[in-house]
């Protein structure tokens, strides 16, 4: 389902929020509370949950809420790409909001994301995510995704300003940009957003960053979630870039070639000296580095952690990029 079939063109609302869940019942409850907050009218708005398949009482819940409140739920069995097309495909809003339901948001954001759609010439817009969890180990966690040596220069998690950029979270578009350049690729389960806004900018669409938009995103609070989490987006990597050489920067590169080379670097330095040499240079800028965002402005025992941290997630990334690379899917 990644073309515009069947998309209509009559809107009866401004905005549909399109929301995929999937074993949400940690954070529902959460997510819901700042989407009735929301300052934007509630009348010129729709509700749609598309659910894919929970085995948790996600379900239980929303339909709770729906017997209260005009929302919607819809459910399949497929990945989020498909739960979005399900969403926008049943939609009326002249405008399509994407929330996830392990992020909560403030009262406004609704409200200033259809300002901008409003007020510029933009196909998508989007704004900052503070990447936040709970315990000593989920704060540590949050702050290595939220690091320029962590993520490197993706501006929406450093806290970018304003201005255009090649992907956001959590977009809210222009009803007609999937009428122009399709849907979100189904075949695309960690990379649905970097696809959808590489084809938005290749056909001449913006996609902007607003500094101030902001969400709070929830991100894994355990060792085990994290590395599960590098790995499966780093397995999508080559993956997507046989679907659209376009949809990921140099950035997403960087932990395969690290991995690669503490792999290579020690058999080549086994046979030639300046292999040997040339790696021992990487791992003490790589540690030097780690050491200066890990301590820098933060307390010593998540410093401690995040010395640990940052090789595990880096290393996670490169090891599911590489999996990737010759075949094998871990999502």
């Amino acid at each position: 389902m990644n073309g515009n079939a069947c998309m209509t063109d009559e809107y009866t609302k401004r905005v549909s929020v399109i929301v995929p869940v999937l074993n949400e019942e940690r954070y529902i409850v959460m997510f819901w509370e700042s989407l009735i907050s929301q300052t934007f009218p509630h009348e010129e708005m729709e509700w749609i949950f598309v659910d894919g398949g929970s085995s948790d009482k996600t379900r239980d819940i929303i339909e709770d809420y729906a017997a209260r409140y005009p929302i919607r739920l819809i459910r399949t069995a497929k990945g989020t790409p498909h739960q979005l097309n399900e969403g926008i495909m049943s939609s009326n809003g002249e405008y399509i909001v994407r929330m996830d339901a392990h992020v909560t948001y403030p009262e406004d954001y609704i409200e200033k994301c259809v300002g901008y759609l409003d007020n510029l010439d933009i196909d998508n817009v989007g704004g900052r995510v503070n990447t936040v969890a709970e315990g000593l180990i989920g704060h540590a966690i949050a702050e290595v995704l939220s690091s320029r040596f962590g993520v490197g220069g993706s501006q929406f998690r450093i806290g970018g300003g304003s201005g255009y950029v090649d992907t956001v979270p959590f977009g809210a578009f222009r009803r007609e940009v999937f009428r122009k350049v399709g849907l979100f690729n189904e075949e695309l389960i960690r990379s649905e957003d970097n696809d959808l806004n590489a084809r938005i900018r290749a056909a001449g669409g913006k996609v902007y960053l607003a500094d101030d938009i902001w969400s709070d995103y929830h991100c894994r609070d355990t060792v085990q979630g994290m590395i599960r989490y590098g790995m499966q987006n780093g397995n999508a990597l080559f993956h997507t870039i046989k679907m659209n050489p376009k949809a990921m920067s140099v950035r997403h590169f960087i932990p395969f070639l690290f991995v690669l080379s503490l792999i290579f670097l020690p058999l080549m330095g086994s046979r030639f000296v300046f292999f040997k040499y040339l790696f021992l240079a990487e791992i003490s800028i790589y540690l030097l580095l780690d050491i200066v965002f890990s301590f820098a402005a933060t307390e010593f025992l998540s410093g401690f952690l995040k010395l640990f941290l940052f090789p595990v997630f880096h290393i996670s990334y490169g090891i599911g990029s590489l999996s990737g690379l010759i075949g094998i899917k871990l999502y």
